[in-house]
């Protein structure tokens, strides 16, 4: 078969010549396609092509090694970067190593076997034998080509797979020995699995042709007339846009079944992604197609409203141009409100981008650029209102008087950050309202409980579909003024996931050195914060960052006791649900005695929240009654109370007395306010043992733990006999197990129970306690004293030991909740006891009795009970 070049076609596609199925030996000068080149089987072609000074060759030629004269005992070997040589293909290699110069040329001359390996690392630039794959082929060098650059193309055919068995030569070649390998057929059982492989890879192949960009359409023709299945692997493999391990993989494979079944799964992925790469380059170019109709229809849209006098666009720039001209703006928005306004109207209306635009330039001029509401510095007016709309709350109410107080003598004055922490439902929130109202500053709340996104504080990049700014510059558009009192609503439950930290973007916001420059994203531009009264509520600070929590000034706000709880239901709860359900003031009212009831026995709350919901369940039943037109009663006292709201939630706490040995009062803070809580304790014969129930945290383990070592190391001063802690066990027990209890205030209650139950001296009526105690014997300060205070109070307690660095907190309180109540306050565990421990003794304390059949040593006496 002869070819004649002339007529030859070659594809151009790129400035990159893509040759047909066989390779022209004058125009391999020529830049080669470097991502794929293509190759045929020798094995199925055989050609002959002129050469450039007239004379012939065989560039594809029908070899069998077997009838060839003896094949050479070893090979010399040419390392090749990131290709892989399969029998009977013919390929260009760029040849650029001098000792692979040397070897191409020398068995171009020769007609010599080579063998061909690829690479492990291809940076290596001159490769050992142990950083070659073992498996390669045997090749002939077919022809080589000086290239315009300088290098040098050869033309290389494989002949058969070999494997390499030992180095023999290092220089000037490396030189091996190595044995072929044979392809294995399928078993007979294996044909009929093996000829659906064939057929199965001839489709795969066929559609990978037709979708490639780079191997040409003829190539089907090939894949479709190769009948050897070794040949057809060879083919399929070397046009194969895999890496050069994986076709290494597959030159490995002896087993012809299992070589085409690693073919199949090379081909399916590369299938898959040139279908994926299709439908992209499909739907890019119908969205091209798309936005070029849109742009012709959108220019003659354009010349006919402008013809019709219908420019809608130009109204709305003169507008948002206009707005801006009223605004005090900085220097900074302004040059961003003239660079946006000018791009604006260098843009088509009809794109999505001029609305995203326009909406941006909208926002910036809607912000309230230095609009300020006006302060009202009547204090006393202020006073008022707080006082009207909340009872009690008095810190936060002194505080935002000074704040009102210095602002009107300054004139101007960075507002404060508060913090308002405590338990639910004591009016944290609604206090925001009635500070904005005694301030005259518009009101905005935002509600951060689940909070999770960054961009819900900061806002979104312009760059999103559907992008906005901040809900904090967002209230300010809303409120039209650049000083409203913030409130920042349950702080401490912010969330933090893969979307941000909002808590982190908090930083700036309450930062008083920090938010007079904060940065929206969707703004783009600085906006000042710094006037804005920000107030944030908590219920618990453990849970809100350190650094967050430094820039805030924390105010504790605590539970109402009964008193306030009252004052409360009187004032403000009573009149409204009357209100709401539409009844009047003659037609219902509650005595002081009703209002205790429902607060004693049917709540357990620091706050008003559940006060409100069985006040407003009473008011209910009671309208029902007033619908129906049946008799009820108008003026509610205690024994009415059990009818409407039925039998009580909870019981009252009451002091139970002091009859036992061993029992003594501690007082507790609880999440709903203070209680009381006994302490009991017995000795018992077991061996020195301590045993605690009463479900119990480990810090009220580790109290009576210490509590007890302090007994033992002073056991004579409390004239107690050291033995009987090796005889006898101590148990102590705190009531209602059910209920979990910790903390380090129970410290003393649990000394003084179980020296009253080792002295058998009574703890002393109508007292109780609360501090921690040191392995040393010194009372420690704890906190919640009011609410415990007023637990005490509730109970009939009339004397409460404290800690002498508690005394501050006592002096917080006023005086009408602590009338009655005498405070003892102590040092050391020894204070606690003189006042605690009556003298006389309700029996004789339990003492040491010797084993039988035992005499005391010289150091002990015998003693009996």
């Amino acid at each position: 078969m002869k070819v004649n070049l002339k007529k030859l076609k070659l594809k151009k596609t790129n400035n990159l010549t893509k040759f047909p199925l066989i390779y022209p030996a004058q125009l391999l000068h020529l830049k080669f396609c470097k991502t794929n080149s293509m190759s045929i089987p020798e094995k199925k072609i055989v050609m002959s092509i002129n050469k450039q000074n007239g004379d012939s060759f065989p560039l594809f030629e029908k070899i069998n090694l077997d009838d060839q004269e003896k094949l050479p005992d070893s090979l010399q070997i040419l390392p090749l970067r990131n290709t892989v040589l399969f029998p009977g293909m013919v390929i260009p290699i760029s040849v650029g190593r001098k000792k692979s110069v040397k070897l191409v040329s020398a068995s171009e001359k020769t007609d010599k076997l080579i063998g061909v390996v690829t690479q492990i690392d291809t940076s290596n630039e001159n490769p050992k034998f142990e950083e070659l794959y073992k498996i390669g082929t045997a090749a002939r060098v077919l022809k080589i080509f000086e290239m315009p650059d300088g290098s040098k193309t050869a033309i290389i055919r494989g002949i058969r797979r070999f494997v390499m068995l030992e180095e023999i030569a290092k220089t000037p070649q490396m030189k091996v020995l190595y044995n072929l390998l044979p392809d294995v057929p399928p078993t007979p059982e294996e044909t009929e699995e093996f000829d659906a492989l064939i057929a199965s890879l001839r489709e795969l192949a066929d559609k990978m042709i037709q979708l490639s960009e780079q191997i040409p359409k003829e190539a089907s023709f090939a894949v479709k007339n190769i009948d050897e299945p070794d040949f057809l692997f060879s083919f399929i493999a070397n046009n194969l846009d895999a890496g050069s391990e994986a076709k290494q993989k597959v030159l490995e494979i002896n087993n012809l079944k299992e070589r085409a079944e690693a073919l199949q799964m090379l081909l399916s992925k590369e299938l898959r992604r040139l279908e994926l790469k299709d439908n992209i380059q499909n739907k890019v170019k119908t969205e091209i197609d798309h936005q070029q109709r849109e742009y012709y229809l959108n220019q003659q849209m354009k010349a006919i409203q402008e013809e019709l006098g219908l420019d809608t666009s130009r109204a709305e720039i003169d507008e948002l141009e206009a707005k801006a001209k009223n605004i005090t703006w900085s220097k900074e928005a302004q040059n961003t409100f003239e660079k946006q306004i000018k791009r604006l109207k260098q843009m088509n209306p009809m794109s999505p981008d001029y609305g995203m635009q326009t909406n941006y330039l909208q926002t910036l001029t809607e912000l309230p650029w230095g609009k300020f509401s006006k302060d009202n510095f009547d204090l006393a007016r202020a006073k008022k209102i707080l006082d009207e709309d909340h009872f009690g709350l008095e810190k936060v109410k002194d505080r935002i008087l000074e704040h009102l107080a210095v602002l009107k003598l300054k004139g101007d004055l960075k507002a404060p950050i508060l913090c308002l922490y405590g338990p639910p439902g004591v009016g944290k929130t609604s206090l925001g309202r009635s500070i904005a109202r005694a301030l005259n500053r518009k009101y905005a709340r935002m509600s951060l409980g689940g909070l999770h996104d960054e961009a819900e504080i900061r806002g979104h990049r312009r760059t999103y579909i559907g992008a906005m700014p901040g809900r904090i510059i967002q209230s300010l558009k809303k409120m039209q003024t650049s000083n409203p009192v913030f409130i920042l609503d349950e702080i401490d439950k912010i969330g933090n996931d893969f979307r941000g930290d909002p808590s982190s973007a908090l930083l700036e916001v309450l930062d008083p050195e920090q938010n007079n420059t904060f940065y929206d994203n969707y703004l783009e531009v600085e906006y000042d914060l710094s006037k804005i009264l920000f107030i944030a509520t908590a219920n618990s600070l453990s849970t809100i960052k350190p650094a967050l929590r430094d820039r805030m000034e924390l105010i504790d706000v605590s539970g109402y006791v009964v008193e306030e709880k009252v004052n409360i239901a009187i004032n403000h709860l009573i009149p409204k649900q009357l209100a709401d359900h539409g009844i009047k003031k003659n037609q219902l009212t509650f005595e002081k005695s009703a209002v205790e009831t429902i607060i004693s026995s049917y709540t357990r709350e620091s706050g008003v929240r559940a006060l409100d919901k069985k006040i407003a369940e009473a008011v209910r039943k009671t309208a029902r009654f007033i619908a129906m037109k049946e008799p009820y009663q108008k003026k509610l006292e205690r024994e009415h109370i059990l009818p409407l709201l039925g039998t009580p939630d909870f019981q009252r706490e009451s002091y139970e007395g002091n009859e036992f040995a061993g029992v003594a009062v501690g007082l507790a803070w609880t999440s709903v306010g203070g209680t009381i809580l006994y302490v009991e304790s017995a000795v018992n014969s077991g061996g020195g043992k301590l045993t605690l129930t009463g479900n119990l945290g480990n810090v009220m383990k580790e109290s009576a733990t210490i509590a007890l070592e302090f007994i033992k190391s002073n056991a004579e001063k409390f004239g107690i006999d050291e033995r009987i802690f090796n005889h006898y066990g101590i148990h102590l027990h705190v009531p209602e197990g059910a209920t979990p209890k910790d903390g380090p205030s129970a410290g003393i209650t649990m000394v003084t129970s179980m020296l009253s139950a080792y002295t058998q001296r009574k703890v002393r009526a109508n007292l109780a306690m609360t501090g921690e105690i040191s392995l040393r014997g010194r009372v420690l300060p704890v906190g919640g004293i009011k609410e415990k205070i007023l637990a005490a109070k509730r109970a009939g307690i009339t004397d409460i030991i404290l800690c002498k660095d508690n005394k501050k907190d006592i002096l917080d309180i006023k005086p009408v909740y602590t009338e009655g109540l005498t405070f003892h306050y102590a040092e050391t565990i020894e204070d606690i006891i003189n006042i605690a421990l009556l003298a006389e003794q309700v029996a004789k304390p339990k003492l040491l009795k010797l084993p039988e059949n035992r005499k005391p040593d010289s150091t002990e006496t015998e003693i009996s009970d």
